[in-house]
């Protein structure tokens, strides 16, 4: 098995660099865009699919989950959505004849780019033990494999069941149904690995692990702080909105080690200012911060606000501190007590820099902060968003317009996924919902998060592992100890709609169920179906696919859950056989406005808080051994199971929304409320009234010590991230035209001063060693081979480089406190040349 991804399909002899480009979109962006989608789609393809992207009665985009105003733009798409539509909608195919041409090994030695550029697979397949190839096997098989797969564990727990962020809420919620009948919580899902942070932080502090704002806030804030995000490359439509908010007399902070591109002007395709007239200058202040230096940021601007309050009042919010918050007095001693000059070697700024931004956010009408990886993935990522939170929690800026929290988030419907039960630690309202609707109890015992699934592969404790869309492998840290991990799994399954590498390193068998996507037309029951996704700032709208499918043979993700369901709960269960009352919220015993606001969260040490609507986590420990080791067929065999007519569903998916109006509060006339395009929020406490659900049903100030990474003589601090041409494991191709770099991504970006003092030169190729301490004190070393090294302004000790190459590196055990993630943006690293 191969210890970290093939290094290329393309010579990387070829790679060069440019300067860094300092405007980002404009004609080139969408030269490009349309570029791609032609060589998948054509022309005539291109033209009709694309239009339809975000609108009303088109299809929601694959990618990010930025939100759309309520008028459309005709294109409302941008580069990076462009290419993701083309991916999935291009006309190249994967079929049998693919499979029996091509060997697993010979598929192991391609990149995750060459897999994915070969088209959309077209036929359910099983890899038989020790077989060499895969081959074709007809849907009843496959589907009776799995069944018989789950029903042959010793208990639930042996089962994994991961979740990408581009599941609708229908397929997600039969999914979580399907995992719970059948005993588990093992729910990880893509959130573990970015948002968890945000959620653990803001659900303790402000009772929900959402942001608070909405697209007409963005539009109307006086200050934005853009911190850890690099909006041009993951959420190019947001530049939009930036624009808007700028016009209107909006001034824009960028944070980040990098200078980003986006950031700096944008050239808005839309419109002659940014076609003809050099675009918009976005940020009016960038802050160059070290990684890892973001919670001694904002510990910085709280104690200017501080202390300018303390010197001249007029600054705080003093009537909605009083009124709204708790644990106010103890954050300002620990601000009084923080040192400047600790703050200042943290940030790597001088404290003048520091201050100058303490001032933007003094004289601020109403602020938003924005953020992303950058501050999610480090050891300290809970504490850093806790003292976001401080800051504007000291001003009032939680709960009116232009004014909040903005974690902006990947996959186009992940926050969905949370909100519909896809989490390992569900709150017991939202259990309990799901016993009366569907006549069983489920599981309260926490299931595995995406790391705790790794350790438990590795450990020889998983046998099963089904990934509901996504790239598993690629997407996770530690690379070597996943792979390894998925090798021990007696069958691993995979939905999908694209050949990836989570289908060449797989279990002792392994089948891949082709799916259909967000733009194929999804025909049951003799009617067109349509699903649900819920946006970066919850609000949920309607998706309906129009082009014909690449292959009679796929089925929805819907179809294969319910017929999953079928198989392994039994033919012919009825709500009918066992009456539930749909009555109120107080009558079924749920909070006024749903488990997104559900019971105050326990203490934050005690577990990972839900990133989004599941938010907050029942507190029930794993139950004793004898119950733990009853069989997954003691559990079928046994009435507990969730009863429903899962052929009815299947055909159509309004029947599953109306589950989920019954069980999830907020989704009330859900049938009604998607019709004709149209829009819903998800009720939001902070942001709706000022209402708070957390331990003392007030927004809490939070006292943390400041953290900062403390990098070793002869070191850099590596931060993964993704190049311009791509997004999250997919590889559109091999350029990062924004940062200067084509043909190539085994490149590491370092400081020319760090180039020099370690004694390397620019374009030398080098070997990446990640340097861990253990708790213990012992020091793991992981390896990546051949990166060329590019002098970039970056901070000095801090170094880039692109994942998932790099994803090697990340320990498995270097993960966030409380929330579990990956520190993919603090990697100590050295350099070591090659030979």
């Amino acid at each position: 098995m191969a210890t970290q991804p093939p290094k290329t399909d393309i010579d990387e002899t070829r790679m060069h660099v440019s300067r860094p480009k300092k405007v980002a979109v404009g004609v080139p962006a969408v030269l490009h865009a349309l570029q791609i989608a032609n060589e998948q789609m054509g022309v005539k393809r291109s033209v009709q699919t694309l239009l339809r992207v975000n609108q009303k009665d088109g299809f929601d985009c694959p990618g990010c989950a930025w939100p759309e105003e309520d008028k459309r733009h005709m294109a409302e798409f941008c580069e990076n959505g462009a290419k993701a539509v083309a991916e999935e909608a291009t006309l190249r195919r994967v079929g049998p004849e693919f499979f029996a041409a091509h060997s697993l090994d010979d598929l192991r030695a391609h990149d995750d780019w060459w897999l994915g550029q070969q088209g959309r697979l077209t036929h359910p397949m099983v890899l038989d033990e020790s077989g060499t190839h895969y081959r074709p096997i007809s849907w009843d098989d496959a589907l009776r494999l799995v069944a018989d797969e789950l029903k042959a564990l010793d208990h639930p727990d042996e089962a994994v069941f991961y979740t990408s962020g581009r599941t609708s809420n229908e397929a997600a919620f039969l999914y979580q149904l399907l995992v719970r009948g059948i005993g588990t919580n093992n729910l990880p899902d893509c959130s573990n690995m970015c948002h968890e942070s945000s959620g653990s932080a803001l659900t303790e502090t402000i009772g929900i692990g959402k942001g608070t704002v909405s697209i007409e806030d963005v539009h109307e804030a006086d200050l934005l702080i853009v911190a850890g995000q690099n909006p041009g490359t993951n959420h190019p439509r947001m530049l939009s909105a930036l624009e808007k908010a700028k016009q209107r007399g909006a001034r824009v902070i960028a944070v980040n080690p990098l200078p980003e591109a986006g950031l700096m002007r944008f050239e808005n395709p839309q419109t002659v200012r940014g076609v003809a007239f050099g675009g918009t200058k976005i940020a009016d202040r960038f802050v160059q911060i070290r990684a890892g230096g973001d919670q001694a940021l904002f510990q910085a601007i709280g104690k200017h606000l501080l202390e300018a309050e303390e010197a001249e009042g007029g600054v705080l919010d003093h009537a909605f501190i009083a009124e709204h918050t708790s644990g106010f007095d103890a954050y300002r001693q620990a601000m009084t007590d923080a040192s400047w000059s600790e703050l200042v070697k943290a940030t790597g700024l001088p404290e003048k820099a520091l201050r100058r931004v303490g001032e933007e956010v003094r004289t601020s009408k109403a602020t938003i902060v924005c953020w992303a990886m950058g501050l999610t993935q480090h050891k300290h990522s809970v504490p850093t968003l806790r003292d976001v939170v401080n800051v504007l929690l000291l001003q009032g800026n939680i709960g009116r317009a232009g004014a909040g929290v903005c974690p902006v988030r990947g996959h186009s419907n992940v926050q969905g996924d949370r909100t519909v039960g896809i989490y390992e630690k569900p709150a017991e309202e939202f259990l309990e919902a799901l016993d009366r609707e569907f006549s069983f109890r489920a599981p309260r015992e926490h299931g595995f998060d995406t790391v705790e699934a790794i350790r438990a592969m590795r450990d020889g404790r998983v046998r099963f592992f089904m990934g509901m869309g996504g790239n598993f492998v690629s997407a996770t840290p530690d690379t070597a100890v996943v792979e390894a991990g998925m090798a021990r799994v007696d069958l691993t399954v995979h939905v999908s709609t694209k050949l990836n590498r989570s289908h060449v390193v797989t279990g002792r068998r392994a089948l891949i169920l082709p799916t259909l996507g967000r733009t194929d037309r999804d025909r049951r029951g003799g009617t067109e179906q349509r699903v649900t996704v819920e946006d970066s700032m919850g609000a949920v709208h309607a998706s309906r696919g129009r082009l014909a499918p690449p292959s009679e043979e796929l089925l929805s993700e819907v179809a294969i859950v319910a017929r999953l369901c079928g198989l392994v709960f039994g033919e012919g269960f009825s709500p009918a056989a066992a009456p539930v009352s749909h009555g109120g919220d107080a009558e079924r015993g749920l909070p006024e406005h749903g488990a997104i606001e559900g019971t105050p969260a326990a203490p934050a040490a005690s577990h990972s808080a839900a990133a989004d609507s599941v938010a907050v986590a029942a507190t029930e420990p794993r139950t004793a051994a004898a119950e733990r080791h009853r069989s997954v067929a003691d559990l079928v065999d046994a009435p507990n199971v969730p009863r429903a007519d899962w052929a009815a569903l299947e055909g159509d998916y309004a029947l599953i929304r109306s589950h989920i109006e019954h069980t999830i509060p907020g989704f009330e006339d859900f049938e009604t409320r998607i019709q004709k395009g149209r829009t819903f929020f998800l009720p939001n406490g902070p942001r709706d009234s000022r209402r708070f659900a957390t331990v003392d049903g007030k927004a809490r100030f939070t006292a943390n010590p400041l953290e900062y990474p403390v990098i070793p003589r002869g070191r850099l601090l590596l931060q993964t991230l993704r190049s311009h041409d791509q997004y999250n494991t997919t590889i559109y191709g091999k350029d990062d035209r924004y940062r200067g770099i084509h043909d190539g991504r085994r490149v590491v970006l370092v400081n020319t001063k760090d180039i020099q003092a370690l004694g390397f030169a620019e374009d030398e190729i080098v070997d990446l060693v990640s340097e861990w301490t253990r708790p213990d004190g012992t020091i793991e070393e992981r390896r990546a081979e051949e990166f060329r090294i590019v002098a970039y302004n970056t901070p000095k000790g801090n170094a880039a480089a692109y994942y998932p190459e790099t994803n090697v590196l990340v320990p498995l055990d270097s993960v966030a406190d409380i929330s579990g993630t990956p520190t993919s943006k603090a990697v100590i690293v050295r350099l070591e040349r090659r030979g």
